[in-house]
């Protein structure tokens, strides 16, 4: 065998993270779905690692990871948010790398990246190590192995990052064609100009660094990648593999041929494009004559006979090397015609000049501590992967000169996470698109602001006011923002969190959570030393003597509040960053002794005679906890609204039965309430424990007699969840016909509603059982529809139902 295919997907998304809360909020550009990263992976990440393959008849024949048989890298902070909000999706894509080491003596599908995605040759060698240091640690943590590549953001690449690579043992990347400048047999003949795409792709090389380091480069098919990316190959799976199968040279010289894309073209990009790549992969695999591959594998079979020669600031998405990254080059994404993209230059240089200054105030501050300040940065990594206080205490005794008490370990922390946000507020994103107000240049600023914040908090600094002289020269294209200082003001400063506002957050949240005297908040945890509720009616009193602990930098803080709920979103709260014993207690029984006689007013008066002017309402929430308690909130009245509507429909049903038999008009309010209450009975139908499907078909009759319009997404929506638990107990209860039976009644019943169902979750839970009950190890298929088993005909009718054929006739 001398033709080899390898398909890298490069899967990333930028961090969205408040920089202070460590979670994702609610981002609304990418409804239905809480946020981009949920969305994406709902079309692409998940789909991948189990893509369809149908037959002829558009029926599922399998379900294969697609991981386990191309390249891929997954960047870092992706990875982290699928293993805390994707388990599954997360679980695959480790399995897949160790599916794939077995198919390729022992290499990996996986490769690394540098940790959050910046430009390396912007970058100082400081930074550049951290990146691909942390880039390593990370995955060695998530794969059990050392990567073999790693992945430069954006494919920008100088000889110093490779430099750098190669003296972590990283043995090969991956460059677009056009980055290559000259090839030559390795230490002999002469350089041939391979500028303008001219390099042939097929083949690994070796750059041989100033250092005496060398390292290897592949280049992958320009062409072929552009089609994936952007010209619809996707569209057709067997087109595509014929593309890649028919782009060998004639002659016999050990040939490999690879692309790379953005991960995301597969599924996100281009709907269905993972069904499209795994319907290419089993094509690829059946063809003679070729055979799929990675990159690793291949360099340990054919190690390069030729060395190259790079073009320096180079990379894939900027003809003009990466000056989209520091300057108005022209490159855009297209937004508007009469928009510019000067903002760059300054935006980088302001960043630039603070990772600067904290640096200054890193060394200085962290040197009282450590005698190698940059080598714990770099072993830091260690503790983002490992937050936990015991690991964290191991951590600073082993590079730390003394032990440390409690106050100079969060002192530590705290400035080494100063070094974390630095880091991110580099993140590329910040510059790719056309508008400096763009979600991604306001994250990386989110960075910056968290930087500044620990680093004024550490020492006598001031950083803020002349980090905002520099982002006025970042002018945006819109007139609301007018430069970055403004979008900085209006969009990065209300993010702002501090102990206290958490503090705030925790005293209103203590409304209404069953167990208040306790609560993790995101990154941080609130303790009431000191907790007391008193409800009457709807009203609720709050009062507590709470500390509040990052679980991050150990940083705490001691709070007093108290707060009033009168109902609906009315909430009233005080609160005090100190108060002595005596005076919290007497606030404590003057407060309690009004709420008790109802003396709201009263309440009120001694709250602000207590703590002063300092207020808070429901407004002062995290913006996804205000939408929770919201909905906490209105979720009574909704109860109460539709135990109503359903006494107006059992009233009326007769009344209405007679006027709709005689031909007469039926009050349109009537109709609305009826349409109302048959909804509400058939989303509650999926919430219930024990399913009748006769009650179903009932309420499936009613809105077909009365022409009823249904709301489709909301029933999916809790239909798609209790069908999966129901499908999920098949491992359990196959051989129970009438469970089966049940299952196929209530699909049928849903579509006979016109109910769109997202069956994916189901067909997995379906396939791997199936799979599991008929087929051998070897895949042989010892199960046929002709077996006797009363079980054995439900069961593959409720396959067909889902569309998925795993029993052969």
């Amino acid at each position: 065998m001398n033709k080899y295919i390898c398909i890298h997907g490069h899967f990333y998304q930028p961090p969205r993270e408040n920089a202070w809360l460590e979670a994702i909020e609610q981002q609304e550009s990418a409804l239905p779905f809480h946020d981009w990263n949920e969305r994406i992976t709902a079309e692409c990440y998940g789909p991948n690692a189990c893509s369809r393959i149908l037959n002829e008849q558009g029926l599922i024949n399998d379900i294969v990871n697609n991981y386990s048989n191309i390249s891929f890298n997954f960047g870092p902070t992706l990875l982290d948010w699928l293993q805390k909000n994707a388990l599954e999706v997360y679980k695959e894509i480790i399995v897949a790398d160790q599916l794939s080491q077995k198919k390729n003596n022992g290499h990996g599908a996986a490769i690394a990246q540098v940790y959050n995605h910046i430009i390396m040759p912007l970058a100082n060698e400081q930074d550049k190590h951290t990146q691909i240091i942390w880039g390593i640690t990370d995955f060695e943590k998530r794969f059990n192995r050392k990567p073999e590549g790693m992945w430069l953001a954006e494919t920008a690449v100088d000889l110093a990052t490779l430099e750098c690579l190669a003296i972590h043992d990283i043995k090969f990347t991956i460059l677009a064609p056009r980055q290559a400048k000259a090839v030559k047999q390795i230490n002999e003949g002469v350089w041939n100009d391979v500028s303008g795409e001219k390099i042939d792709s097929t083949q690994a090389y070796l750059l041989k660094l100033p250092s005496g380091k060398s390292i290897n480069l592949f280049f992958y098919n320009g062409s072929i990648s552009q089609e994936v990316a952007f010209k619809g190959i996707l569209k057709d799976g067997k087109k595509f593999a014929n593309a890649l199968c028919l782009a060998f040279s004639e002659d016999d010289t050990a040939q490999l041929t690879h692309i790379a894309t953005d991960g995301e073209s597969y599924g996100h990009h281009h709907k269905h494009g993972d069904m499209a790549l795994a319907y290419a992969i089993k094509q690829i695999q059946d063809t003679k004559g070729v055979e799929l591959t990675n990159y690793g594998n291949f360099l340990a079979m054919f190690p390069p006979k030729y060395e190259v020669q790079i073009f320096e600031n180079s990379s894939w998405s900027c003809e003009h090397g990466v000056e989209r990254w520091r300057n108005n080059c022209g490159c855009n994404t297209g937004g508007a015609p009469d928009w510019n993209q000067s903002w760059r230059s300054p935006l980088r240089n302001a960043l630039n000049w603070l990772r600067d200054e904290i640096s200054v105030v890193y060394e200085k501050e962290m040197s009282a501590f450590c005698n190698d300040v940059w080598a714990i940065r770099n072993d830091y990594i260690k503790v983002i992967l490992n937050r936990s206080e015991v690991f964290v205490d191991r951590f600073l005794l082993q590079h730390c000169k003394n032990k440390l008490n409690n106050n100079q370990r969060t002192k530590v922390i705290r400035l080494l996470e100063m070094q974390r946000q630095t880091l991110l507020m580099f993140t590329s994103c910040g510059w790719f698109f056309d508008e400096v107000s763009g979600i991604e240049t306001i994250q990386i600023l989110q960075y910056a602001e968290r930087a500044i914040q620990l680093a004024e908090s550490e020492c006598n600094i001031l950083l803020e006011t002349d980090f905002k002289s520099k982002l006025c020269l970042a002018k945006s294209n819109l007139s609301k923002f007018q430069d970055a200082a403004e979008l900085f003001k209006l969009e990065v400063i209300p993010s702002k969190l501090t102990l206290g506002k958490v503090g705030i957050h925790y005293a209103v949240a203590s409304l209404f959570e069953e167990y208040p005297e306790s609560l993790v908040i995101c990154n941080y945890k609130a303790e009431s030393e000191i907790f007391e509720r008193l409800e009457a009616g709807v009203l609720k009193l709050a009062i507590g003597k709470t500390k509040v602990y990052s679980l991050i930098t150990f940083s705490e803080k001691e709070f007093y509040f108290a707060v009033l709920y009168l109902g609906q979103n009315h909430i009233i709260g005080n609160y005090a960053n100190a108060m002595p014993s005596e005076s919290f207690e007497q606030m404590r029984a003057d407060i309690s002794a009004a709420f008790n006689q109802s003396r709201v007013a009263d309440v009120i008066g001694v709250m602000q005679l207590h703590f002063g002017p300092e207020k808070f309402s429901l407004n002062s929430l995290l913006k996804d906890e205000q939408r929770k308690i919201l909905e906490q909130i209105i979720q009574k009245d909704i109860n109460q609204t539709e135990d109503s509507y359903k006494k107006i429909y059992n009233r009326n049903y007769n009344s209405m039965t007679v006027l709709k038999n005689a031909g007469l008009p039926i009050p349109s309010i009537l109709m609305l309430n009826l349409e109302t209450v048959l909804n509400n009975e058939i989303r509650n139908f999926f919430k219930n424990n024990i399913l009748y499907p006769a009650r179903l078909e009932k309420l499936s009759n009613e809105v077909s007699l009365w022409n009823i319009t249904i709301d489709k997404e909301s029933i999916a929506y809790v239909a798609e969840i209790k069908l999966f638990t129901l499908v999920q107990e098949l491992e359990t209860k196959y051989v129970d016909t009438k469970f089966i039976k049940m299952i196929v009644r209530l699909l049928n019943q849903l579509n006979k509603l016109n109910i769109d169902l997202v069956l994916s979750k189901l067909q997995n839970e379906y396939f791997k059982l199936a799979r599991k009950l008929f087929y051998n190890t070897d895949q042989t298929c010892v199960v046929t529809s002709s077996n006797d088993a009363e079980w054995i005909g439900p069961f593959n009718d409720l396959g067909k139902k889902l569309k998925v054929k795993v029993i052969e006739d």
